[in-house]
């Protein structure tokens, strides 16, 4: 009789780049035979593990590649021996918990627009039966510090729970999608909203996770309000964050030239453009020649009235400080000129005094 067992641990349930040991205990009622191994995974592709050197004639500890999502299913080790002959497949179960987006998603969204981000778990798909934790959080930028936003648990049954935790973000939790499903709204995107969104996902102590970078885009006039005749406004269209070099921001006015467009530099975080007529101006973000997102800004024009009013004003203001500074001048000479006469009676009297003179009137 002879009797191999494969031993693989927490039941065959990991987390992307875990590297597990997969243990072979082998028994029987003669001597036993030195064995081959090979391993397939679930695609049927040969792994190379590493034997370590702990192996005895009972036990043989072999250490798998480092694992991804797609790796869940059913693999298969080999094993052979020439005396006695023996050629024997065994089959077992290997579960990776991950998402089906786990690269970074980059989204853009426009200021005061709604934005929704998802993230896509495969323990359904994968048939996982075992409990695990998760959470979702917001970091400004890369290195900034993390702020929790959402926590969610999901039993071995596969339901979900989930409980908020930042108010705040104005942060709308969707239930109506799949269970595999996280999936959070923006109603209304501020400027201050860009940063990483990392959905994470924990078991065993060990943990995976997926990044949306969200960026954020306005239009601003500098400045703001009505143009008014003979002077110009300067728009300007930024993002959140630099872009990447297959994307570039453009302003262009709607039925105008080809003068009438302006296009930011790589890498540049905004382009700015100066008007000094009326009409509607458009900045898009375009990323791969693709447009993504797109912001409109009007420029009115201000009406004859208002130019008037302020030119009068500034001319009426002209004169004012004009009067006022004439004003100050001849108030500052006479003064000048009472403190002169001042001082010529103040000498005068000490003249008198020191020569003792009398003077009469007739």
């Amino acid at each position: 009789l002879f009797l191999v067992t494969v031993i693989i641990p927490f039941d065959g349930h990991f987390l992307p780049n875990e590297v597990p040991e997969l243990t072979l205990m082998q028994n029987s009622t003669h001597s036993l035979p030195d064995l081959t191994i090979k391993l397939f995974d679930s695609n049927n592709n040969t792994v190379r593990p590493q034997l370590l050197p702990n192996r005895t004639p009972q036990k043989y500890t072999l250490k798998l590649k480092q694992l991804e999502a797609t790796d869940s299913g059913t693999w298969r080790c080999h094993i052979h021996a020439d005396s006695p002959p023996i050629n024997h497949n065994i089959f077992f179960d290997v579960k990776v918990l991950g998402f089906q987006n786990a690269e970074l998603e980059r989204k853009y969204a426009a200021v005061g627009s709604a934005v929704t981000l998802s993230w896509h778990l495969n323990f359904h798909q994968i048939k996982w039966n075992k409990d695990f934790t998760g959470q979702l959080n917001w970091a400004h930028h890369e290195s900034a510090a993390a702020h929790k936003l959402l926590d969610f648990n999901v039993t071995a049954q596969g339901h979900r729970h989930k409980l908020r935790k930042n108010s705040s973000f104005q942060l709308e939790v969707s239930e109506r999608k799949s269970k595999s499903t996280v999936e959070v709204k923006l109603p209304k995107v501020h400027f201050n909203y860009s940063g990483q969104y990392v959905c994470q996902l924990m078991y065993k102590g060990k943990h995976t996770e997926s990044k949306i970078e969200l960026v954020v885009m306005k239009v601003s006039a500098n400045p703001a309000g009505p143009l008014l005749r003979g002077t110009k406004t300067t728009l300007t269209c930024q993002v959140s964050s630099p872009l990447p070099a297959n994307a570039h921001l453009l302003w262009e006015r709607v039925n105008g030239t080809q003068r009438d467009t302006k296009q930011s530099k790589q890498n540049e975080a905004s382009v700015e453009v100066n008007v000094s007529a009326a009409g509607i101006w458009n900045c898009h973000l375009i990323e791969n020649n693709y447009q993504k997102i797109s912001l409109h800004y009007p420029v009115e024009e201000a009406p004859a009235w208002i130019s008037y009013v302020v030119i009068g004003a500034s001319v009426g203001g002209s004169v004012l400080v004009l009067g006022l500074a004439c004003l100050c001048i001849i108030s500052g000479v006479r003064w000048q000129q009472r403190r002169r006469r001042a001082r010529r009676m103040v000498r005068a009297r000490q003249y008198l005094l020191e020569n003792k003179t009398c003077q009469c009137h007739q």
